[in-house]
């Protein structure tokens, strides 16, 4: 065997290796954000940030991870949507390697929460959401345009409401006598205020 070849032979062994690796950096990217949504939908989920010390989820968020509200609320509403109609999927060591991308989801999960998406309809589309070979890019489009946003005008004063509704969540936690089950009530209507007015904000 020449030099060349020999040379040739062990210039392969790192080029393999190098591969390898930036197909696992792949994987852990694409499940980045699967992986992440679970532990946040459990942190939220679980109350675990005001064992943390933080009055409220998006306050943990924002203050511990850095990550914004509007942010972390795509996350777990995302997530919350592949648990509800991929179950089995959902419980698959390597279904964060395989789920569709993030805004993919998160086209579905809008459009089930505006009710333009059913089960049926879900199942319709299943098999391109979760094919590989599928674009993200090109998969969102064409869900957008199937599921278009309604072009009612915006409802008025809803920031307002949220601001109102956050302020309270926070006064009711801080007291000690409220229930606590009475304050998470308050601190989830602030969730839902705060996601409605950011979707008002998006139009």
């Amino acid at each position: 065997m020449s030099n060349l070849e020999e040379t040739a032979q062990v210039d392969k062994a790192p080029s393999s290796r190098f591969r390898q690796a930036v197909l696992e950096a792949a994987r852990r990217f694409k499940a980045g954000w699967f992986d992440l949504a679970g532990v946040l939908v459990r942190v939220r989920t679980q109350n675990l940030f005001a064992d943390w010390g933080y009055d409220s989820f998006e306050s943990y968020c924002s203050k511990e991870l850095h990550i914004r509200r509007q942010t972390a609320l795509k996350l777990t509403r995302s997530y919350s949507f592949l648990e509800k109609h991929e179950r089995k999927r959902m419980a698959d060591k390597d279904a964060g390697v395989r789920a569709p991308a993030f805004e993919v989801v998160e086209v579905l999960a809008q459009a089930e929460e505006r009710g333009q998406l059913s089960s049926d309809e879900y199942r319709a589309i299943r098999d391109a959401i979760w094919d590989p070979n599928r674009a993200p890019g090109n998969l969102k489009r064409e869900l957008t345009a199937r599921f278009p946003r309604p072009t009612a005008e915006p409802v008025h004063g809803l920031a307002r409401f949220a601001h109102t509704a956050r302020r309270l969540a926070n006064e009711l936690r801080g007291s000690a006598r409220v229930p606590r089950a009475l304050s998470d009530h308050a601190a989830v209507l602030a969730d839902e205020l705060e996601a409605l007015a950011d979707r008002d904000q998006e139009r």
